[in-house]
């Protein structure tokens, strides 16, 4: 929507009311738009989203190929989706139906709350095989106050580098499961909690310090799953990390910092 020329709304009247983007934050597929109306407007409940559990049934709205103000049911698939849509996918699966035009519609819970934002599907021939994904509320209710209070989304940061597929390489040979940090910036949260980055020989060969293998006591086994774990926090929130480093875990508390 951020590149949109006109934003309209249409509600269940059909009456149409012009919109203005307030912000966005493409890395999670959140934007705020505004809107001025006449007349009283009943806003919807937020449910939480930490709280779902797989098998629960769930209602998606939206406006599937025009057919607007569209209802499917369907359960939550699964939780924690990673689909390769951003760095940090974050998504709730679920089979209800949902189709091209669903995008941005409520997926609800059976209280009526909303508990995610219908964002993609997969599927070999466009329309819907039962495989669709929500960013969860919880997300929203993260990114879109500080939309609301500076145009943009600040996401926390520890100020590591990693790449994702040197990591499964690195990983695999030295029979490990977790994150190798390649560098740490200067003066970032994890350089003044004491983490240590590789070291290079001249040769060019990595040799790996620490390995993240757990964040808060949950296994962290992948890069993508890293990212998305540390964007649940805010910035100033203090995490748990816990690295393998010489063969020894080791418990390093590490406060966030802005990033990107």
């Amino acid at each position: 929507i951020r590149d949109a020329e006109s934003i309209k709304v249409i509600f269940a009247n059909e009456k149409k009311v012009d919109a203005k983007i307030l912000g966005c934050d493409p890395k999670t597929d959140v934007a705020l738009i505004k809107i001025v109306a006449e007349g009283h407007l009943q806003p919807v409940l937020f449910g939480n989203s930490d709280k779902l559990k797989v098998g629960e049934w769930v209602v998606a709205i939206g406006n599937p190929f025009g057919l607007g103000n569209s209802v499917t049911a369907g359960i939550v698939s699964s939780l924690g989706r990673q689909i390769n849509l951003t760095k940090y996918d974050n998504f709730i699966q679920t089979d209800a139906s949902i189709n091209q035009g669903n995008s941005g519609g409520p997926l609800l819970n059976r209280e009526g709350q909303v508990i995610g934002i219908n964002t993609a599907i997969y599927s070999p021939s466009g329309a819907s095989a039962g495989i669709g994904f929500s960013v969860p509320v919880d997300t929203v209710n993260r990114v879109v106050p500080q939309i609301i209070s500076r145009g943009k989304y600040i996401r926390p940061a520890m100020g590591i580098t990693v790449d994702g597929k040197l990591n499964d390489r690195l990983a695999e040979r030295l029979k490990v499961s977790g994150v190798i940090i390649l560098s740490i910036s200067p003066g970032s949260a994890a350089d003044s909690a004491g983490l240590k980055g590789a070291t290079i020989t001249p040769e060019g060969n990595i040799i790996p310090n620490d390995i993240i293998v757990a964040l808060d006591k949950k296994p962290i086994d992948s890069v993508d799953k890293l990212l998305a774990r540390i964007d649940a926090y805010r910035v100033g929130d203090t995490i748990q990390i816990t690295v393998l480093r010489n063969g020894q875990e080791f418990q390093i508390a590490v406060t966030l910092q802005p990033g990107e």
